[in-house]
């Protein structure tokens, strides 16, 4: 759902031998590797919930009993996250393709969170960094819960029966047939073309989607006195980290800093922050260009 020269850093992957893919079932840009195990769920569209809130539900389910079979407290939150102690360890996403509808997801072992937040392209290092920040603290993994990484093979096996369970069906070990085998070739070979990976279009989003409420936006003004540039993590439309930076005048420079904490916990909404941030500059008798 978005324009990969926009959202990604395309000469450092290029450069670090990463494959650049588009998925059908959309979303935002993500890091994948060998450290999550996926699972894909694929029905007939008239075998799935219809809406799709409830067909992510449904789905999910049994990824977070197999997370609660390894000890760890999951849950699932709307509409397609799952998440524990509000962080996030599963990230997934759903679409129709052709008469099926598909659920793919993720059992998060370990995450590299440098690279993720190196891999996008961002307006600013600030940016950057309040995305770092904001990958370790809301987004966790099988190992920072555990403290150990429990064998792929016994993890895998816990899913596939609390998948058997939640469909109330045998689950059938099989292998691709070689039409599947063809049109899968096929279909590599189109995801990872230029063509269909660099298309135009998409639908932009506002900042960067860490977790379900959670994000990473950056904002400019040019005023009178010079720029001011707001990097935020915005947690369910309120404030939870800010910086402010520019090349505005600010004094005394120290209290600068007393102002991104005063803004903290405000909900966004343009009259209620300009009258905190005014009522801040008269009290502290800030000098600043208005």
């Amino acid at each position: 759902h978005q324009e990969v020269k926009k959202e990604v850093d395309v000469e450092y992957c290029r450069a670090k031998g990463l494959p650049i893919i588009r998925r059908e079932v959309g979303g935002g840009a993500v890091y994948l590797d060998r450290d999550q195990l996926f699972f894909q769920c694929i029905f007939h569209r008239h075998r799935v919930p219809p809406r799709i809130e409830e067909a992510y539900s449904y789905f999910l389910r049994a990824p977070v009993e197999t997370y609660r079979a390894l000890g760890i407290e999951a849950y699932y939150r709307p509409i397609n996250d799952i998440q524990v102690g509000g962080r996030k360890i599963c990230g997934s996403r759903a679409g129709q393709i052709g008469q099926a509808v598909v659920v793919v997801g993720n059992l998060i072992f370990d995450f590299n969170y440098q690279l993720m937040a190196r891999v996008l392209k961002v307006p600013s290092e600030k940016f950057r960094d309040k995305l770092y920040s904001g990958l370790q603290e809301y987004l966790t993994t099988i190992k920072r819960e555990l403290g150990r990484e429990p064998p792929r093979e016994e993890v895998k096996g816990k899913l596939i029966e609390k998948f058997a369970q939640v469909l109330g069906r045998r689950v059938e070990p099989g292998d691709l047939s070689p039409i599947e085998e063809e049109v899968l070739a096929e279909l590599e070979a189109k995801f990872l073309s230029p063509e269909w990976a660099f298309q135009k279009g998409g639908m932009p989003k506002e900042g960067v989607k860490i977790a379900e409420g959670i994000r990473v936006v950056e904002k400019s003004h040019k005023a009178p006195g010079g720029l001011i540039r707001a990097t935020l993590r915005l947690k369910d439309q309120v404030i939870d980290e800010v910086s402010l930076s520019g090349d505005f005048f600010f004094y005394p420079a120290e209290k600068l800093a007393e102002l991104e904490e005063a803004l903290k916990g405000e909900k966004l909404g343009e009259g209620i922050l300009k009258e905190k941030v005014k009522r801040f500059l008269e009290l502290h008798c800030v000098q600043v260009p208005r």
